[in-house]
């Protein structure tokens, strides 16, 4: 999303995960005063000599956007150089290329007085409390994690939904487009155009992943061996709405990581990074 004008979108396990971002020029006067927090760079992740997949998405999702078949024109980047400091921007956002803000973490739901959302459901009242009813009628395979409760706020009284991008949590799934574009707006943020988003995920150097040109196996968390339906019901196709979808673990740990979690899955902008 935008601030007024803030970017953001992220795809993850059966839900969007986003981040939003905002126009440098619509914040310079509300945040003049604000110092943006510089993260520093994290160890370089050695490259790995296992060569790259052909998709780096989910093993239900693919590399090519169509559209009725066809292949749709590929986003460009936008002009310009990035500056050397991050700069114009909120705390939790990161600049790039001076033009626009983007936060720096997958969203998170709170809602009007700061509660936080449970991120295994939509966050709505109508959606959540339909998915909490339906699922808790639905058997999963023998040794499933329990369904996780929505808090009690969520399912007692409606509430107005709004995103935050902050380190360490789970990130919010379960949402349409259209539910993330009003978390964003809540927030007085927007979401992202696409050149405005491969921008952001190249870096600075426009490489061809966030942290450089050579793939690095297990440096994002992508090329996953494992469904999570697959796992909870033993077949892809089924109830992509489960709660417990987003808590299902495989060999090499959750299949949907905490916000922040890998390290080395990083698009650098100056000394600051999303």
């Amino acid at each position: 999303m935008k601030v007024p004008e803030r970017p953001a979108i992220v795809f993850g396990w059966l839900g969007l995960l986003l981040a939003c971002s905002k126009k440098v020029e619509e914040r310079r006067d509300e945040e003049r005063e604000a110092q943006p927090v510089v993260v520093a760079p994290s160890a370089a992740v050695p490259s790995a000599a296992t060569p790259a997949p052909r998709a780096l998405y989910l093993p239900d999702g693919g590399d090519l956007v169509q559209n009725q078949g066809q292949l749709l024109e590929q986003p460009q980047l936008l002009p310009g150089a990035p500056p050397l400091v991050s700069s114009g921007c909120p705390a939790e956002m990161v600049s790039i290329r001076g033009q626009f803000c983007i936060d720096r973490y997958e969203t998170s739901a709170v809602d009007a007085h700061e509660r936080a959302l449970s991120p295994y459901y939509p966050p709505a009242y109508d959606e959540l409390v339909h998915l909490y009813d339906v699922f808790r009628r639905v058997t999963p395979k023998p040794r499933a994690p329990a369904l996780p409760e929505p808090p009690a706020f969520a399912t007692n009284d409606r509430f107005d939904a709004r995103a935050r991008s902050v380190p360490a949590v789970t990130p919010s799934g379960y949402m349409s487009g259209l539910m993330a574009r009003k978390l964003c707006e809540n927030a007085g943020k927007r979401l992202c155009t696409p050149s405005e988003w491969v921008t952001a995920c190249k870096g600075q150097d426009a490489t061809k992943y966030p942290y450089g040109d050579q793939y690095r196996e297990g440096a994002c968390n992508v090329f996953r061996g494992s469904h999570p339906a697959v796992l909870l019901y033993g077949d892809a196709s089924k109830n992509h709405l489960d709660p417990r979808l987003n808590l299902m673990e495989d060999g090499s740990g959750p299949l949907l990581q905490r916000t922040g979690a890998a390290a080395g899955c990083r698009s650098e902008w100056g000394r600051d990074a999303v």
